[in-house]
């Protein structure tokens, strides 16, 4: 394992514009607004390419954290007793508060390694800056200015010598590593809930608050030895409701999630059905070409008679994505989790389902011969040979004659033939039709010396017949 260091702070003193510094990434949302940051967010920083290491990026302390800063203040705790280093982050704008004191105060205690980076110096005299937090008794105090990227040398020759040896190979650690499972859905349908359940810990916060996740985080997941990486996502509203910037990068963030993942899980709540909402986010989930597994949460709560009203509702509402495969779960309790990790296999497998040319124009000519496309202007479209354009989503690559004119309802037809034929389940499958090209259009046949010669003495015998 790698080495973890943990930035640490007040909100909105700069931490996750450090992360992603660090990083050199964008995977942390930064706003000016504190707060923005609960839950913790784990990244890799190789700027120091002989030794890197794990960089965590945790939520603003406060003072007599109540509500959501307590879950906050828990997620950092957590953060910092998994750290061989601690970065405390403080403002230089701000000057020292009594605040940074009770954070340092606790870090002490933890007898980790800290390390003072003073943020925000750009403008300000560095020393006059220095001098103040001098107080705090650090011998090492680090001019930065994460936003412009100043000081960031500075700060990794100072972590450097702290950081223990690598227990395992660290090119060996790949980032992302194993099936990619983005878990999206509107505000409180119990994501979070499902990611914790799935990791059997409290790693990312779940609260009956709406839109308690902000960011989107990605977490690493061995069961039944297979890897995964979940990527908890922010609840996505109407873009008619989403008023506040933060909340717009964050639907933003999900929405990328989405398209970075190899199959996506769709969280419903039970109790509501499906709204306008999810049928948007399924649209946008087809758009991406994703595997999809819908995930219907809350299951436990109803009766005999509320679980029959919902499955008839599902199978009315999602006809257009009756492919996806339907589990009904209870994340607080854990029933139906198994069935829903096997769900996502089968959408993996099949999304990545390697096809071989002879196979799909076999295919190609069964189901032209059971249904033939319709006439166009007096004539049939010909499907002549298929071979494979593409995985995630399978995509099918058909050439023949006149496929501009084939019909949706024909593109339908072959995309469930195929489903049917190689037991895809939870992907989308693509058809792209291709016209074959004729190698003789716009050629003229030039005659040889003797076909002209034939040619004319064919012609002069014919009108000597006609004479």
């Amino acid at each position: 394992m790698l080495p973890v260091v943990a930035l640490v702070g007040r909100p909105n003193v700069g931490k996750s514009t450090l992360f992603n510094v660090l990083t050199r990434t964008r995977d942390a949302l930064v706003h000016d607004m504190p707060g923005v940051t609960r839950d913790r967010h784990y990244g890799v920083c190789r700027l120091a390419p002989d030794k890197p290491f794990v960089i965590v990026d945790t939520g603003g302390l406060v003072d007599d954290a109540t509500g959501l800063d307590a879950h906050t203040a828990r997620q950092a705790e957590l953060a910092m007793d998994e750290a061989d280093v601690v970065v405390l982050t403080v403002d230089a704008r701000d000057g020292l508060l009594p605040s940074d004191r009770a954070i340092l105060d606790r870090l002490r205690r933890s007898g980790k390694p800290v390390l003072l980076g003073v943020n925000k110096v750009d403008g300000l005299d560095e020393h006059a800056a220095l001098a103040e937090f001098a107080a705090l008794g650090l011998a090492a105090a680090l001019p930065l200015s994460a936003a412009h990227g100043r000081g960031v040398t500075a700060l990794l020759a100072a972590i450097e010598p702290l950081l223990p040896e690598p227990t395992l190979d660290p090119l060996a650690e790949t980032p992302d590593d194993g099936i990619r499972v983005a878990i999206v859905g509107r505000p409180n349908v119990g994501k979070s809930t499902l990611v914790n359940r799935l990791l059997g810990e409290e790693r990312v916060i779940a609260s009956d608050v709406p839109g308690t996740t902000r960011d989107s985080i990605r977490i690493a997941l061995e069961r039944d030895g297979k890897r995964y990486t979940l990527i908890d996502t922010a609840g996505i509203r109407r873009r008619a409701r989403v008023e506040d910037a933060v909340e717009k990068f964050s639907v933003i963030k999900s929405l990328q999630s989405v398209e970075a993942a190899h199959v996506t899980v769709l969280v419903l709540d039970a109790r509501e059905g499906v709204a306008e909402q999810d049928a948007t986010l399924i649209g946008h989930v087809l758009a991406s070409g994703r595997a999809l597994v819908i995930a219907v949460n809350k299951w436990d709560g109803l009766d005999k008679y509320q679980r029959e009203q919902c499955v008839t509702s599902l199978a009315r509402k999602l006809d257009f994505a009756a492919w996806a495969r339907q589990v009904y779960i209870s994340a607080l309790h854990g029933s139906g989790i198994g069935e829903l990790m096997k769900a996502v296999n089968r959408a993996y497998a099949s999304a990545n389902h390697q096809f071989t040319s002879s196979e799909l124009t076999r295919a190609v000519e069964a189901a032209y011969q059971a249904y033939q496309p319709p006439l166009v202007r007096g004539h049939t479209p010909k499907l002549k040979f298929a071979h494979p354009g593409g995985t995630n989503p399978p995509t099918i690559v058909i050439h023949g004659a006149r496929t501009k004119h084939i019909a949706d309802s024909y593109r339908r037809y072959l995309e469930n033939f195929f489903r049917k034929r190689y037991r895809l389940e939870g992907t989308p499958v693509r058809i792209e039709f291709r016209d074959s090209d004729n190698p003789y259009a716009g050629k003229r046949n030039e005659l040889t010396e003797g076909q002209q010669r034939r040619r004319t003495r064919m012609i002069r015998n014919a009108k000597r017949g006609q004479r």
